[in-house]
C-alpha cells in the first residue's frame, strides 16, 4: 500500500532528478493517450509508476533482457535519447534493464552472466531488436559463442511476453528486402517455427516511437495486462488506424488540394503530399497523434510525405516497408514476376513496344504480298448505300450511287 509518506518521498525524488510534479502528470498523460486511453486515465498510470518506483528500495523492478538482432540499433536511439532530467527517464525506472548490448556498461562475461541468471530466474520481458537471421545458421550475429538464433530462443521461451520492436523485428524489415540472402524474418514467424508459443507484441516503425514501447510497458508491466492485439499482433490502439485516417492535410486531400512539385506555393500552403508519393492511406499507425520529439512534430508536419516504415506483415518478410513502398516519394511501386523486380512503368513501355512492332511486322507482311498496292478489292460503297441510295449514310460522288459496286 502506498502511503502519503512514500508519495511524499516519490515526488522529493522527482524534484532531485528536476522534474515537478506538472511535468511528471504530462508524462502521464501523455503514455495514456497512446495506450489507448483517455487522458483522464493520467493518474491511474502516475499511481502505477509510483508503486513501481518506490518498489525500487525492495528490489521490485520489473527485469528486462534487450537483444539485438540485425539492427542500425536506431530504435534503442529513439529510446533512449531524452533530454536529461527529463520525464521519460522516470519510466525507464520502472525497469532493470538487466542485459542491453548497446545501453549495457557492463561488457564480455558478466554480461552474458547477468542474463543467463534472468533467463534462469523467469517473470520478465523480452526485447528484440533487428530481423531474425536464419541464414548460415545464425552465424552472421554469433554472440558469446552461440549463434543469434540461439540466443533469441533462448530467452523467447522463458519470457512473459516478447516486445519485437522496429519493422525489421516484425517482419525482417529492410534487412529482408528482395533478394533477402541472409534469409531474414520477423520475431513471431521465428518462434512458430521453432514451437515458441510466448506472446509476442508487434510494434513496427523505423524506428519505433519511444512512445509505443513506454505504453506497452505501463500496460504489461505496471497495469498488469497486455495490450489488446490486433490480427497482425500489432497494439490495436496503434496500428489498427491509417495514418491518412488522423492527418492533418486530411481536409486537402478532401478537397483535392494536392502538392505535385516541392518549392511550390501548394507545398507553402501545406497541401495534402499524396502526388508526393505519401504511403499515408495503406499504412497503419497513429503517427499523426502520438508525433515525435514530446510530440513537437511528425514527419507530415515537417514536410516530408509518409514513407509507410510501419508496413511489416509478420507472416511474410516480403510485405516490408522497403519493398512494398519504394521508389519513395512517387507513386510507382515495385512489382514482383518470378525473380524480376520491375515496376509498372516499365511494363506499360514493354507492351507498347511489342505491339509497335507488331504492327511494323504487320505492315511488312501487307506489302510483301502486295496488298498495299491496291492489289486487293475494296468495297467503294456500304451494301446498304447501293440498295437505298435515297437512304444512303456514307457520302458518295452520284455517279458511285449510281453504279453500285
Amino acid at each position: 500500500m502506498v502511503t502519503e509518506t512514500t508519495k511524499s518521498g516519490f515526488y522529493e525524488m522527482l524534484e532531485a532528478r528536476g522534474v515537478s510534479r506538472r511535468s511528471f502528470m504530462k508524462l502521464c498523460g501523455s503514455l495514456a493517450v497512446a495506450a489507448g486511453l483517455s487522458e483522464l486515465a493520467a493518474p491511474r498510470v502516475a499511481q502505477a509508476i509510483e508503486n513501481s518506483v518506490i518498489g525500487v528500495e525492495s528490489g521490485a523492478l520489473y527485469p528486462v533482457i534487450w537483444i539485438e538482432g540485425a539492427s542500425c540499433t536506431g530504435c534503442t536511439e529513439s529510446f533512449a535519447q531524452a533530454d536529461a532530467p527529463d520525464p521519460a527517464t522516470v519510466v525507464l525506472d520502472m525497469i532493470s534493464l538487466n542485459y542491453c548490448e548497446t545501453l549495457s556498461a557492463a561488457a564480455g562475461w558478466s554480461m552474458e552472466e547477468a542474463k543467463a541468471q534472468t533467463i534462469e530466474a523467469g517473470n520478465y520481458i523480452l526485447v528484440y531488436e533487428g530481423a531474425v537471421l536464419e541464414g548460415w545458421n545464425g552465424e552472421a550475429l554469433r554472440v558469446a559463442d552461440h549463434p543469434g538464433t540461439h540466443h533469441l530462443a533462448e530467452a523467447a521461451a522463458n519470457a512473459n511476453a516478447v516486445l519485437a520492436v522496429g519493422s525489421c523485428a516484425v517482419n525482417g524489415g529492410w534487412v529482408a528486402a528482395h533478394p533477402n540472402p541472409s534469409n531474414a524474418l520477423g520475431v513471431q514467424q521465428y518462434l512458430k517455427k521453432q514451437g515458441i508459443d510466448t506472446p509476442v507484441i508487434n510494434i513496427p516503425g523505423c524506428p519505433v516511437n519511444p512512445e509505443w514501447i513506454e505504453a506497452v510497458l505501463v500496460d504489461a508491466i505496471l497495469v498488469g495486462n497486455l495490450p489488446e492485439l490486433n490480427g497482425e499482433n500489432k497494439p490495436a490502439v496503434m496500428f489498427n488506424q491509417t495514418v491518412h485516417d488522423n492527418c492533418e492535410r486530411r481536409g486537402h486531400f478532401e478537397n483535392g488540394e494536392f502538392v505535385y512539385a516541392f518549392g511550390t506555393e501548394e507545398e507553402a500552403k501545406n497541401y495534402c503530399l499524396y502526388p508526393m508519393g505519401c504511403r499515408g492511406p495503406q499504412t497503419k499507425s497513429n503517427c499523426g497523434i502520438v508525433r515525435w520529439n514530446h510530440r513537437r512534430s511528425w514527419c507530415v508536419e515537417s514536410g516530408g510525405p509518409c514513407i509507410g516504415c510501419c508496413t511489416a506483415n509478420p507472416n511474410n518478410p516480403g510485405e516490408n516497408w522497403v519493398e512494398t513502398n519504394t521508389p519513395f516519394r512517387a507513386r510507382f511501386r515495385d512489382l514482383r514476376i518470378g525473380g524480376l523486380t520491375v515496376q509498372p512503368e516499365a511494363i506499360a513501355w514493354t507492351v507498347t513496344g511489342v505491339l509497335a512492332a507488331a504492327l511494323i511486322i504487320h505492315g511488312f507482311g501487307m506489302k510483301k504480298t502486295g496488298r498495299t498496292k491496291g492489289g486487293a478489292d475494296f468495297e467503294k460503297i456500304r451494301e446498304w448505300d447501293a440498295k437505298h441510295p435515297e437512304e444512303s449514310i456514307g457520302k458518295y460522288d452520284d455517279d458511285v450511287l449510281k453504279g453500285g459496286n
